[in-house]
């Protein structure tokens, strides 16, 4: 990935309702949300939703199809996979502790020595 899609896609995602609209549709995985239950799910006008959801789109971060009358929108999971990589990859740079999340998270919270004994 490119330094300059990364900050399109963080400058997408750096926006409370951007945000939460792709949240709703990582939780609802490929199969997707229609435009109106996102709508619904996070109390705005369609045309603001449709406002928000042109910047994911422009970033790569979601994609749409039509299904009849109805647009849905759906997370691109492997641009998410690619920004967390870039990320991984370029802002940690050998920082310990940093690298994949799930295998840190599998193993518990780390062990804290007590120095008062």
């Amino acid at each position: 990935m490119e330094p300059n899609h990364a900050i399109e896609s963080l400058q997408a995602l750096a926006q409370e309702t951007r945000l939460t609209a792709f949240r709703l549709l990582v939780e609802a995985g490929p199969r997707g949300v229609a435009a109106g239950e996102i709508a619904r799910t996070l109390g705005i006008a369609p045309s603001s939703l449709s406002f928000h959801l042109s910047h994911l789109v422009h970033a790569g971060l979601v994609a749409s199809r039509r299904a009849g009358r109805q647009v849905i929108y759906a997370a691109e999971f492997d641009a998410m996979e690619r920004l967390m990589a870039y990320l991984t990859e370029n802002c940690c740079r050998g920082a310990e502790g940093c690298g994949p999340l799930v295998p840190r998270i599998a193993a518990g919270p780390p062990i804290v020595e007590d120095r008062a004994s």
